[in-house]
């Protein structure tokens, strides 16, 4: 990107069905009509929402690189628009991973994140369908700034946020699959998010309910300030942000405060894992 606004775009819709391919490349011409660089859909946005079962299906996963990852990059070249998009891949070994795709506008991928945080619960069967990731977390540069990406219930450790935003990351973009029910607890996270971390969170989710699972709840943009850019059940949605601006929320409080990654990383380092 050749200035300092960031326009992103958020595409609350699935595109598992037989007419997904078609879908996705309108709504993202739609994206890059309305002026974005980048667009975001939804958690694992070309699979059905299978976690709705503990049935585990050979054809939800594959490898990097294959139909659904395939169509992702298609698009987002033929739309010459770059996309945050996903996939549940398999590696060497077999392990299955709920995956987040950062692509380009010419349609390579740049990056890429592995859910770390993964539900069992009803509706929400995660954990008979892939494993967790343990990437390191790191902004992505390959869109052309510093951008952070979780998965759903990642951001609800708030302390994945705060170490992407202190690594450098502008935006940290949340893919997810949640309940309209649930919105309310989502939602002052979110803000504690962008205000803790003294950068821009955003958010789109599965827009309607699947397999009874309840699912639903808006595009959400929220800026380091905590002010609220979007929040919106329309199906796109953008923000702006201007990056010079990041400076100047991070001499303001909270921002100015020092990063103990000394004391932090001391204290996690006493506690066990808990899965």
């Amino acid at each position: 990107m050749s200035d300092h606004t960031r326009t992103i775009a958020l595409i609350s819709e699935v595109f598992w069905q037989e007419d997904g391919r078609e879908r996705l490349l309108k709504r993202l011409f739609e994206a890059r009509e309305m002026g974005a660089q980048v667009a975001v859909i939804p958690e694992l946005a070309l699979n059905p929402w299978s976690p709705f079962s503990k049935d585990q299906k050979a054809s939800d996963a594959e490898s990097s690189g294959g139909p659904r990852c395939q169509i992702q990059m298609e698009a987002a070249r033929e739309a010459g628009i770059g996309l945050v998009g996903g996939a549940i891949l398999f590696d060497e070994h077999g392990a299955r991973f709920n995956t987040a795709l950062v692509i380009n506008s010419s349609g390579t991928l740049v990056g890429s994140w592995k859910k770390a945080h993964i539900p069992d619960e009803p509706g929400f069967w995660e954990v008979d369908h892939y494993d967790r990731g343990n990437d390191p977390l790191t902004p992505i540069d390959g869109l052309g700034f510093p951008l952070g990406v979780q998965i759903c219930s990642d951001a609800n450790r708030p302390q994945g946020t705060q170490l992407l935003a202190a690594a450098g990351a502008e935006c940290v973009v949340v893919p997810r699959a949640s309940e309209s029910a649930t919105w309310h607890r989502w939602r002052p996270v979110l803000i504690a998010n962008a205000l803790t971390s003294c950068c821009w969170v955003a958010t789109v989710n599965r827009p309607e309910p699947e397999e009874g699972v309840l699912l639903g709840g808006p595009s959400f943009a929220v800026d380091p300030n905590g002010a609220v850019l979007v929040e919106t059940t329309d199906p796109v949605c953008t923000f702006s942000y201007d990056a010079r601006r990041l400076g100047e929320h991070r001499a303001a409080y909270p921002g100015y405060l020092s990063i103990r990654s000394d004391l932090y990383a001391s204290g996690w380092s006493a506690i066990p894992p808990r899965f």
